[in-house]
C-alpha cells in the first residue's frame, strides 16, 4: 500500500520542519517519545527530504541527539536489563497521535503542499543510494525475518519476554549509529559540507528505523 500523508499530517509536519522542531518543549517531548510513532517519523522524514530537497539537516540534528542519548543509556560494555527496559520506553505518546492527526485527518494545507508533502521521491532516492549502507541493520521481527536484529520497541518486547539479546552487540550498533549521525550533522555546517560519507547519511536511515521501526519504509519504497 502506497504511503500517503493526511490533508492534516501535511499542515502539521510543514510547521514542524519550518522551526517548531527546534522548540525546548516540543525537543523535550520528542526525547521522552524517543521521536514519534512509526507513521509520524517517516512522515517527517518523507516532508523533510520532500521540502529540503533531500537537505535533511532538521532531522539529522534531532536524531543524533536522540542517538546519542541512547548510547549513552547503553553506557557500560555491559548494559544492565533494567536500565535498558526503562530508559528505552516511551515517557510519553507521539506528539502527532496525541493532537489527533492520522490518515483521515483534515487540515488546511493547499493544493501546492499537499502535491509536495506526497511526492515520495526524495526520500525514495536516499533510502535506495544508501541501502547498502543501512540493509544489514533492520530489525527481523518488524519485517517478519529471522534474524537478531531488533529496532528499540522491539529489543525492549524481547527483554519483557525473558528473552537474552546480545546487549553488547546492540550497545556498539547504536554507539556506531551515534557516531555517524554526528558526524552528518556535522557535515551540514559551514567548512564541513562534503565531510559525510554515504554510509554516514544510511545512518539517519537507520536511526529513525530503531527509534520507532521500519515496516513504514518499505511501504514508502514500495510507492
Amino acid at each position: 500500500m502506497k504511503f500517503l500523508l493526511s490533508n492534516g499530517e501535511i499542515h502539521f509536519l510543514w510547521w514542524f520542519i519550518q522551526g517548531s522542531i527546534m522548540s525546548p518543549s516540543t525537543r523535550e517531548r520528542l526525547w521522552k517519545s524517543w521521536g514519534m510513532c512509526e507513521r509520524h517519523a517517516w512522515g517527517f522524514m518523507v516532508m523533510e527530504a520532500a521540502f529540503h530537497q533531500g537537505y535533511m539537516h532538521g532531522a539529522a540534528i534531532l536524531y543524533e541527539d536522540l542517538m546519542g542519548r541512547a548510547a549513552h543509556l547503553f553506557g557500560t560494555r555491559w548494559p544492565k536489563t533494567w536500565r535498558i527496559r526503562s530508559g528505552f520506553r516511551e515517557k510519553g505518546s507521539c506528539l502527532m497521535c496525541e493532537a489527533g492527526y492520522g490518515p483521515q485527518s483534515r487540515g488546511a494545507a493547499g493544493e501546492k503542499l499537499l502535491i509536495t508533502g506526497r511526492d515520495l521521491t526524495e526520500i525514495q532516492q536516499m533510502a535506495r543510494l544508501t541501502l547498502p549502507d543501512w540493509s544489514g541493520a533492520v530489525c527481523g521481527i518488524c519485517i517478519g525475518e529471522e534474524n537478531d536484529l531488533r529496532c528499540r520497541k522491539h529489543l525492549i518486547a524481547d527483554l519483557a519476554l525473558g528473552k537474552h539479546p546480545n546487549l553488547e552487540t546492540h550497545a556498539r550498533r547504536v554507539e556506531d549509529m551515534a557516531t555517524r549521525l554526528r558526524t552528518y550533522a556535522c557535515s551540514f555546517r559551514y567548512g564541513f559540507h562534503g565531510t559525510a560519507t554515504r554510509r554516514d547519511m544510511a545512518a539517519l536511515i537507520e536511526a529513525v528505523g530503531w527509534c520507532s521501526g521500519w515496516k513504514v519504509l518499505f511501504d514508502i519504497l514500495d510507492g
